[in-house]
């Protein structure tokens, strides 16, 4: 029995513990591969400190992916309503990370307790609820709304607009946005019952594949920056290499989503380009704030290194993502 006949033989819940068994796998030798790498004694020159960069970058996104992987197996192996919930914490503390590296004042505090204990868990609680329509406008227009109007309340003037422009974002980005990810779970399909982890994992790994991409062209290949007050590595050749290879990756796993691998490869290069100058857009917003990454320093306010570092790209990505979704299959 050849391996197609295998895998369609088995039921869309092992076919999915099948990936995650493959996909640990793979991480796990990434990680031997890496800390062999790491044994290596690198001189003390312009290579070897380029190197020790590199290695630094790949264990940081190899940090990420087994960061998501690992949430994405739990979610999956305790049902939707539990990776709603998982997904929610992601945002809580990537939310956190955002709001600690941004200065408030005593009249931004009853907002920022609406923002994490009321809106936060009104809008993965409509995701879990399936109720579509009304959790893709409750934040940018309920909330957006509301939230200044509190602030107003507090009878604090000074840098208003900035300060509800600095919460309004932060919420869009890491609560808005992450909450499309476990929608993606509740997406009804024909004939894909089950399976709707597939999708979530055939997105991250798109989105993941353009940015280590884009990631290692700017380093094999010196250009000028495009913005070099934001990024010093960010140019169009390394962008649209990033682009074109998660796009590649996207289309070869055709097979774990609904797609054909045309739809699959489309539906790849606009979660990757959303992703990418999404990052960009985060850089950007670090560039302001001073710093390198949303951990600050070596350690996060979560106690890992930049949860939002990790996950900002999907931030993006999976709205993009899930409407363009929605608005091609008519679900």
């Amino acid at each position: 029995m050849g391996v197609n006949a295998f895998l369609r033989a088995l039921a869309p819940g092992q076919q999915v513990a099948l990936l995650f068994v493959v996909l640990f796998g793979l991480l796990m030798l990434c990680s031997i591969v890496l800390f062999t790498l790491n044994l290596r004694e690198q001189p003390d020159t312009e290579a070897g400190q380029a190197r020790r960069i590199l290695l630094a970058d790949m264990g940081a996104l190899l940090k990420a992916s087994w960061l998501m992987t690992v949430v994405f197996w739990i979610g999956w192996s305790l049902g939707a309503t539990v990776a709603t919930v998982l997904f929610a914490l992601v945002a809580f503390f990537a939310l956190r990370e955002f709001m600690t590296l941004s200065p408030t004042r005593r009249g931004d505090h009853r907002s920022l307790i609406l923002a994490f204990f009321m809106v936060l868990p009104i809008q993965f609680w409509l995701v879990a609820t399936r109720h579509f329509d009304l959790f893709t406008v409750f934040i940018p227009v309920y909330v957006f709304l509301a939230l200044p109007v509190v602030s107003a309340l507090a009878d604090d003037p000074m840098r208003f607009l900035e300060r509800s422009a600095k919460l309004q974002w932060g919420i869009m980005v890491c609560v808005y946005g992450m909450s499309h990810v476990p929608a993606l779970l509740l997406l009804d399909f024909p004939n894909y019952s089950g399976k709707q982890a597939f999708l979530v994992i055939y997105l991250v790994l798109a989105v993941q594949s353009c940015m280590l991409a884009q990631h290692l062209a700017s380093l094999q290949f010196k250009r000028a920056p495009f913005a070099p007050n934001v990024s010093s590595s960010f140019n169009w050749p390394s962008w649209g290499i990033g682009v074109l290879a998660g796009g590649f990756v996207g289309g070869l796993l055709s097979f774990l989503t609904p797609f054909k691998p045309g739809q699959a490869l489309g539906m790849a290069l606009i979660a990757c380009v959303a992703g990418s100058l999404g990052h960009l857009v985060m850089k950007a917003l670090k560039r302001d704030r001073g710093v390198t990454n949303w951990g600050n320093e070596a350690r996060s306010v979560t106690g890992a290194t930049g949860m939002l570092d990790r996950v900002d790209a999907l931030c993006f990505a999976a709205p993009i993502f899930f409407h363009s979704v929605r608005w091609y299959f008519g679900l």
